[in-house]
């Protein structure tokens, strides 16, 4: 997939592990299937916006903040 996404997952599993949390934990969080969860810090899917959101709103942080973090590290 694209640097983008690649990226996307990188920053979803950074702010995850800054917190300490497990996949299930950010998962229950954010209301999505742990296992699909895996797949977006992978890079493997490109998740909606909607899920972007819901991920953001878990971790806690603004959309912009998570894009701008996956921004930089694609780049």
């Amino acid at each position: 997939m694209s640097d983008l996404v690649d990226g996307f997952g990188r920053a979803v599993r950074h702010f995850r592990e800054v917190r300490g949390w497990s996949q299930e934990f950010l998962a229950e969080k954010a209301d999505l299937n742990r296992s699909y969860l895996g797949e977006v810090e992978r890079g493997q899917v490109i998740p909606s916006l909607e899920t972007a959101g819901k991920l953001a709103a878990a971790l806690g942080i603004s959309m912009s903040r998570l894009f701008f973090h996956c921004e930089q590290r694609a780049a």
